[in-house]
């Protein structure tokens, strides 16, 4: 395996991945997955506290799926292909601390799709977004057909879905797909500034994802119930009464820095 398809760092408790195929408009392919698999796999060692996925240079973020790899599949490996990228989107959108795109450029198809399975998108204005599945004659299979509906509505998403059409960034945040856009160049640089604005209270920003993103799965009245143990959760954490400490004092907090993984606190 070529490590290099998948890029990491880690500094200030900022980890970035970088999918690192610029000459292939950074698509997935089975490498990519795999080498991504082993990043998730030693994250607790650097231990951030905000995980940022972006695609290396300034065409792509990720220009989709890697189209060679996929078209001789028979159905069944077709099934199996889109369920080993479904466990992988699930493990970063899953991951209990906030995960931000930075969309450097071409965000299309599965690009696209690992895109909604951030917490945040930060888009450069040079952003395209669609799923042109359709015209290949194909679906969305990395759940894009789940995810998109349930950020925008059912209604916006399938006309998107139906028509393979592309949007920029501007329309994209409109139908709010995106988050905020940047200048061209940029999208990095507004993904980094945009965590560092990150609560660094960690145990609070964990539960706060845990109550939003699994309250989306069930009803009102279990959401709320989610949300009343996510927020009794906070209280046995000394990072409670360090905040409500400080504002009382009137001065800034000094929060824990310690891994979430070790306090036991996990969004799913």
């Amino acid at each position: 395996m070529n490590e290099e398809t998948v890029l990491y760092a880690c500094e200030d408790g900022i980890a970035t991945v970088t999918i690192n195929r610029p000459r292939a408009f950074n698509a997935i392919n089975r490498e990519v997955v795999a080498a991504f698999n082993a990043i998730l796999d030693k994250l607790p060692e650097s231990d951030p506290r905000v995980l940022i996925l972006t695609g290396a240079g300034e065409k792509a973020f990720i220009a989709g799926a890697d189209i060679e790899e996929m078209e001789n599949m028979d159905p069944i490996e077709a099934v199996d292909y889109s369920a080993s990228c479904h466990r992988l989107l699930d493990r970063l959108s899953s991951l209990p601390i906030p995960v931000i795109a930075a969309v450097n450029g071409f965000a299309l198809g599965g690009g696209l799709e690992f895109a909604l399975a951030c917490d945040v998108r930060i888009s450069a204005d040079n952003g395209v977004f669609g799923f042109p599945e359709v015209t290949l004659g194909i679906i969305p299979g990395w759940g894009g057909t789940q995810r998109l509906p349930r950020l925008i509505g059912q209604g916006r998403a399938l006309e998107l879905l139906f028509t393979g059409k592309r949007i920029k960034a501007d329309e994209a945040a409109s139908l709010g797909i995106v988050n905020q856009i940047v200048p061209k160049g940029e999208a990095l640089n507004g993904a980094l500034l945009f965590a560092r604005g990150i609560s660094r209270a960690r145990t609070a920003v964990a539960n706060v994802k845990k109550a939003a993103t699994m309250g989306l799965r069930c009803g009102l009245d279990t959401g709320l119930s989610l949300e009343a143990g996510c927020f009794g959760n906070c209280f046995a954490h000394p990072d409670q009464k360090e905040g409500m400490a400080a504002f009382k004092e009137k001065r800034e907090a000094r929060f824990e820095e310690k891994s979430l993984k070790k306090k036991g606190c996990h969004v799913s």
